[in-house]
């Protein structure tokens, strides 16, 4: 074999007019996804639960082969789809009448902020870091965690946000990218200080230095007590 042969690259072993066959398998494998996506009603991928990206997923693989081998025949990746039809109505019916199985597939909301304070183990459950939560928080407003009296991860992936109104903030971490709040290990001077990775209150003499007693953190912010502006 050539190294950097750019027939072979191009086309390797088929013929020109091959291209137009993808392009009538591609138009093809398009509709079939677009048909599916229209019958379950979604829009994107944020509104889609694990198991519907699972289906999707799958869908996409079917795809992608037919439009691009030559030797995939079309008729059975229809057959494929009205498959995983189906099986998505039976399981949604499923479902609506068991909630374990619900709860197997779809998952449950978590809530990651009660109260203004971070439920920090729960959201290392989920697999999320705090930098990418507090991304999320960021685009819906808030710069300091007291000013959230729930944050709740929903099955979608999407975050359901509810707040405290201005007279009820309460002194909270400030979730600003790093630069844009001081850290310290010792604090300057007496007052309250919030954990910087688990947003765990401390009240602080001027000089202390503690370990967080929640997640062994040595670092340490001053807390907010910043209102959100709408």
């Amino acid at each position: 074999m050539k190294a950097f042969d750019l027939h072979r690259m191009a086309l390797d072993k088929v013929p020109l007019d091959f291209l137009w066959e993808v392009a009538l398998r591609s138009l093809y494998t398009f509709v079939l996804v677009f048909l599916f996506l229209k019958i379950t009603g979604r829009r994107g991928v944020r509104q889609m639960s694990l198991f519907e990206v699972l289906i999707i997923l799958t869908l996409g693989s079917a795809a992608g082969d037919v439009a691009f081998y030559d030797d995939v025949p079309m008729l059975p990746v229809l057959v494929v789809f009205i498959t995983l039809g189906m099986l998505y109505r039976l399981v949604m019916w499923v479902m609506s009448h068991s909630e374990k199985l619900e709860d197997l597939l779809e998952g449950k909301p978590v809530v990651i902020v009660k109260d203004g304070e971070l439920a920090w183990e729960k959201l290392h459950e989920e697999n999320l870091t705090e930098f990418e939560f507090f991304m999320e928080l960021r685009t819906n407003g808030v710069d300091q965690l007291g000013q959230v009296r729930l944050a709740i991860m929903e099955t979608n992936g999407q975050l359901s946000v509810y707040y405290f109104t201005d007279d009820e903030v309460k002194p909270g971490l400030c979730i600003l990218p790093e630069g844009c709040s001081e850290r310290f290990k010792k604090a300057p001077e007496e007052g309250d200080y919030v954990c910087v990775r688990c947003s765990k209150i401390v009240p602080l003499r001027a000089g202390e230095e503690k370990i967080c007693p929640r997640c062994a953190n040595p670092e340490w912010s001053k807390a907010s007590r910043a209102i959100r502006v709408t």
